[in-house]
Parts: structure tokens; C-alpha cells; sequence
């Protein structure tokens, strides 16, 4: 069944939720249908057609905690605009990695300012060295992200409803595919 978009009272995006969900904050009162699919959900004395983007009629604060990017390979590889750091080539998902810039052998941590996308070809060559020591050099250095929470609900919709567009706010293409790009 189809999923909703839950935006807050200021338009902005906040989540993605089950149609069941999104039907319960409608009966609360705690929402207005901004867009609907052609589906619709029949009961005894009524139908109507499934929310595909709502609006809270109350503003939600959000801690910054929760604007927040999360630290996970699929964040790196969306930072990294998934192109090895060391070879500069896009690849697919599947086809990469994470490299460690210093290895955890030499002292290197896990954090964003020290982890970059690469191919298993480039990682296998640099190893457990520093890009010096292996002859490489970085594309760019790694930082952490300040992205907004827009894109980080994003990551991982790659095929949302055309009604969504609207209300959120892409840095790439919705339907590429990040080999493309």
C-alpha cells in the first residue's frame, strides 16, 4: 500500500508514513490532506482516496539532534555523490566501499572526517596505508554533511510519487541513477 509524506505545519518534510497511520492523524484532527492518489479505501458508511502528502496543522519543533545526518554508508556514498574518492569514477552501489583515510591500524576513527566512498579497486590498492604512503590522492577532503532534513528523508526514495515534488526539495534527479549522474 502506499506510503504518505508527512510535511509540518511550515511545509517542511518530516517523515514518511504508513497509509494506516496517516488515516488515524486525519481522524485526530491533527492534519489536512494536501494530495491524494487515485486509490481509495472503502468502510462501511464511507470511502475515500488514500492522503499522499500531508500537512500538521500544529508546528513540530525538531531538535537538532534530529536534523541531524546520520552516520551510515549509504550518507558517505550520498556525500561522496557515490564517485570513488580516489579514482573519481561513479559506480553503483554494489560496487563500493568504505575506506578508511587513516587506518584504524594507524589510528584512524570511524567519523565523517575520516571515512570516503571508494571502489574495491582503489581500496585494495591503498590498503592499510595513508593515501601518501599508497601514492593516491583524495578527491576531496571528507567532511561532515549539513545537509537539511529534507534530504535526509531523501535517501533511499528513489521512485517517490509525482505529487511529492512539490513539497521536497532534491539535490539530484529523483529517478537517476547515481552511476549516471
Amino acid at each position: 500500500m502506499e506510503m504518505t509524506l508527512l510535511l509540518n505545519a511550515t511545509y517542511e518534510p518530516l517523515r514518511v508514513v504508513h497509509w494506516q497511520k496517516a488515516i488515524a492523524l486525519l481522524w485526530q484532527g491533527k492534519v489536512e490532506v494536501l494530495e491524494v492518489y487515485d486509490r481509495e479505501v472503502h468502510a462501511v458508511s464511507i470511502s475515500f482516496k488514500l492522503p499522499s502528502v500531508m500537512r500538521l496543522l500544529k508546528l513540530v519543533r525538531l531538535k537538532d539532534a534530529h536534523r541531524a545526518v546520520k552516520f551510515s554508508r549509504i550518507n558517505i556514498f550520498t556525500r561522496d555523490s557515490y564517485a570513488c574518492q580516489y579514482c573519481r569514477h561513479k559506480f553503483r552501489t554494489e560496487e563500493l566501499t568504505f575506506d578508511h583515510v587513516v587506518p584504524i591500524a594507524k589510528g584512524g576513527r570511524k567519523t565523517w572526517e575520516n571515512i570516503v566512498t571508494a571502489c574495491w579497486r582503489c581500496n585494495n590498492r591503498k590498503s592499510g596505508r595513508t593515501p601518501d604512503e599508497a601514492g593516491m590522492k583524495l578527491m576531496k577532503k571528507p567532511v561532515k554533511p549539513r545537509w537539511s532534513p529534507t534530504v535526509t528523508i531523501s535517501i533511499g526514495i528513489r521512485n517517490a510519487p509525482e505529487n511529492w515534488r512539490d513539497y521536497l526539495y532534491w539535490n539530484l534527479e529523483l529517478d537517476a541513477d547515481p552511476a549516471e549522474t
